[in-house]
């Protein structure tokens, strides 16, 4: 019950952040001539303003967003690492390489063009972190993101040296490796919502598997489960969750991080639990960094990668800080 209500007041706060995204920006318009222009066929500038530019990328930001927070839940409940980030294990350093590979290499200009090559950049890498870290016989609770970090300095060299060599392509990478919804096509979201469906009814399936998990693996192969077989599914949900947000908005780094704290503080370590206010809760907070954005630099913006990023870091410095202290 309790998850319950907190998706529904959540999901309120959504519907609101939905109607500042829709009337904030470089010319404001009027809460009632938002939803106005919404469910009518208007034609004048605000009926363009909202249905041609405002809301493609507010759909966007919640389709990135809910990928993002299901995908930081199943990331923390399968590593048991609370460090756990798609920008921390390689993910976005992978879409980049494949972004750039696309412009560079192939003359791909447009975003429902590169897609493909974010996409399959962002799954190699993490594919590439976790075969890494289960080659490990440590027990280390980092060494997840250590080969993140690993795979993502070296495949960030990659793009630093491309870019640096290519004007072209450095102008083209640029506004898509900020981590920005504006000029965001909605077609991309769309090529990439099978994707994005695929990863939560994996999600969903492995829930009560990765929930008895943590009771331990003798115990959960008690109950019928069979580990391999969860840890399997749980990585696919996350590659592609991951894939599917970073592919449509660029790296947004630590959204999965801040969500998957959140929830767990909120309704405990459930994974099963835990999935729709997860869900709820990532689109509700890349959109408040979207609209953070548009709001702090009228009549500019900052992007939402980077107000994701100054919320975040903050509270991955306190977690590092907090487990380098614990004996």
């Amino acid at each position: 019950m309790r998850a319950l209500v907190l998706v529904l007041s959540v999901g309120g706060i959504l519907a609101l952040l939905i109607v500042a995204s829709l009337a904030v920006g470089s010319r404001a318009l009027a809460p009632g001539d938002v939803l106005s222009a919404l469910f009518t066929d208007r034609r004048d500038a605000a009926g363009v303003i909202v249905h041609e530019l405002r809301l493609p990328r507010t759909l966007t930001a919640i389709f990135a967003g809910a990928c993002l927070g299901v995908a930081g839940v199943l990331m923390r409940a399968a590593t048991r690492n609370p460090l756990a980030d798609p920008g921390l294990l390689g993910v976005n350093a992978g879409a980049a390489l494949g972004v750039v590979v696309a412009i560079a290499f192939f003359g791909v200009a447009t975003a429902s063009g590169y897609v493909w090559f974010a996409f399959a950049g962002a799954a190699g890498a993490s594919l590439l972190v976790h075969a890494a870290a289960r080659g490990d016989r440590r027990d280390d609770a980092i060494g997840l993101v250590l080969a993140g970090v690993a795979l993502s300095a070296c495949l960030g060299a990659v793009v630093r040296i491309v870019t640096l060599v290519d004007d072209d392509t450095f102008e083209s990478f640029r506004f898509w490796a900020v981590g920005s919804f504006e000029r965001r096509d909605p077609d991309v979201a769309a090529q990439l919502l099978p994707f994005a469906v695929a990863g939560v009814v994996l999600a969903l399936l492995v829930s009560r598997g990765l929930d008895q998990l943590q009771l331990g693996s003798d115990l959960a192969r008690s109950l019928g489960v069979s580990p391999a077989l969860i840890m399997l599914g749980a990585g696919a949900a996350i590659t592609l969750l991951c894939a599917a947000a970073t592919s449509a908005a660029g790296p947004l780094a630590f959204i999965g991080l801040l969500v998957a704290h959140a929830v767990r503080g909120a309704v405990g370590g459930s994974v099963r639990v835990s999935l729709p206010l997860a869900a709820v809760t990532g689109a509700a907070l890349t959109l408040a960094s979207d609209v953070l954005g548009r709001v702090i630099a009228l009549p500019g913006e900052v992007e939402a990668g980077i107000v994701a990023a100054f919320l975040g870091a903050p509270l991955l410095l306190w977690l590092i800080l907090r487990k380098t202290k614990t004996p």
